[in-house]
């Protein structure tokens, strides 16, 4: 049969969790070079000096119309009450049971402009609310340069670190204007007007700003980009690579590629239908120790992923119904958790010289994800007690550690609990998934606030 949607796939690959347990994709890539000096010392900038990221993996989807405001408000959880133009949000959205199907950063541009930026899942789903619900929106896409072959229509540079604003005032050659956090700002920088959004994605400790996300048009970004890297090179800056990106979420706690609750259910069914065979949705993997038959034990609802303060009744909207009686009911909570030096040390040496039947699935350094969505398990007492996600190293921490979803009642620092290392339906499904290899047990310790 014809293959055109996400659905077609599904029921071609005999379900949705042989379809994502059997590709091929690995850890999300970032198109830019691995390392400008080393990994080590880029993860070292952010925490003492500042790293600059160039941030084309990002998707960028415009929003603009009279019935903007009124599409957020019915797609996301998330209070509209104080946003307006030169403001930001962590928007997130759900589907009708209440279980997450993506977040991303939201920008004010105007009274009646809008772009989510992050990955596509939550601006997939806003734009199929959109065309559905028939909103008087038009709806302007800027891809990845994964997807676009490096063609962008806005450039973006995030600036992170303890010296980061000094950086980006020098390059700006005046006092920065004073910028909230999670607002808006606008000055130039070698005669380009820019906008910054303050935020942090490294979660240094004791600082709220860390530094700024600067966007304009691409045209502009090479001069902008050469500008931040002289103005930097009195403090220490350095440019971040692809390696050490991708470790930044086990210090900020980033908790984002998890399984969607999109991909089984008559709720969600004209989504699929609707979603390409060739998109985001339909191209990604699932790999890791944790297996179940049923996909929802996948899905995460935001509670579970730390988004509590998030969700806000204040307004209807998709899923609302569903999230008020889980709000009163058990659930996970997002932790960090510190893994054994010992186990990981062991682990590491018989990924090497261990027989061949006793070899372990290698860990690679610094961060040992090899699917987009990573479920390992997590034991306590003999049982499933939640999902280990993202996980590796940063020397900043100083140890091995991961992020995770845990029952509430063990989210108790100094919970001592296991994660199961290896993933044997993968070993079955994927190639890229050594076979044979032989399940570890490492033990690692719970912590409800960042490692650093």
């Amino acid at each position: 049969m014809a293959v055109e949607s996400l659905e077609d796939k599904i029921n071609q690959a005999g379900g949705a969790l042989r379809m994502l347990r059997s590709a091929h994709a690995g850890a999300h890539p970032f198109p830019i070079p691995p390392q400008f000096t080393t990994w080590q010392d880029e993860q070292k900038s952010w925490h003492e000096t500042a790293v600059v990221f160039e941030m084309r993996h990002m998707t960028d989807v415009y929003f603009e119309g009279p019935d903007v405001r009124r599409l957020l408000s019915d797609v996301a959880v998330n209070s509209f009450a104080a946003f307006g133009p030169m403001k930001a949000k962590q928007l997130v959205v759900a589907n009708d049971a209440g279980q997450y199907v993506g977040d991303a950063i939201l920008f004010g541009l105007g009274e009646e402009k809008v772009t989510l930026v992050g990955g596509p899942a939550a601006a997939n789903w806003v734009c199929f609310q959109a065309e559905r619900g028939g909103y008087d929106v038009a709806i302007t896409r800027d891809e990845n340069a994964l997807v676009t072959k490096g063609e962008r229509l806005v450039f973006r540079y995030q600036v992170q670190g303890p010296r980061a604003l000094d950086i980006v005032t020098a390059a700006h050659g005046a006092p920065l204007p004073r910028i909230k956090f999670f607002n808006i700002g606008a000055f130039d920088i070698a005669g380009t007007p820019v906008h910054a959004l303050n935020h942090t994605m490294v979660g240094i400790p004791g600082q709220e700003t860390t530094g700024l996300e600067i966007f304009g048009p691409v045209e502009s970004g090479p001069r902008v980009l050469e500008a931040l890297l002289a103005a930097g090179e009195q403090y220490g800056l350095r440019q971040g690579g692809a390696i050490a990106y991708s470790t930044t979420a086990l210090e900020s706690g980033w908790l984002g590629l998890v399984v969607p609750g999109i991909y089984a259910g008559g709720a969600t069914k004209a989504y699929r239908e609707w979603l390409p065979a060739k998109g985001f949705e339909a191209g990604v993997s699932l790999g890791g120790s944790f297996a179940s038959d049923d996909i929802d034990d996948y899905v995460p609802t935001p509670y579970d992923l730390g988004y509590a303060n998030i969700v806000k009744f204040d307004h209807d909207f998709i899923g609302a119904d569903a999230l008020r009686r889980i709000k009163a009911e058990p659930h996970r909570r997002k932790v960090w958790l510190r893994w054994n030096r010992e186990d990981v040390t062991r682990l590491l040496g018989d990924t090497l010289y261990a027989p061949e039947q006793a070899r372990p699935r290698y860990l690679e350094i610094p961060y040992a994800v090899y699917a987009t969505y990573q479920y390992d398990a997590i034991m306590y007492a003999g049982r499933v007690v939640g999902i280990s996600n993202r996980t590796g190293y940063t020397v900043n921490v100083g140890a091995w550690s991961s992020l995770c979803m845990i029952d509430e009642e063990l989210a108790v620092d100094g919970t001592e609990v296991t994660v199961v290392w290896g993933d044997p339906q993968g070993a079955r499904l994927r190639p890229a998934v050594e076979s044979p290899h032989a399940l570890r047990e490492i033990r690692a310790v719970v912590s409800t606030r960042p490692l650093v």
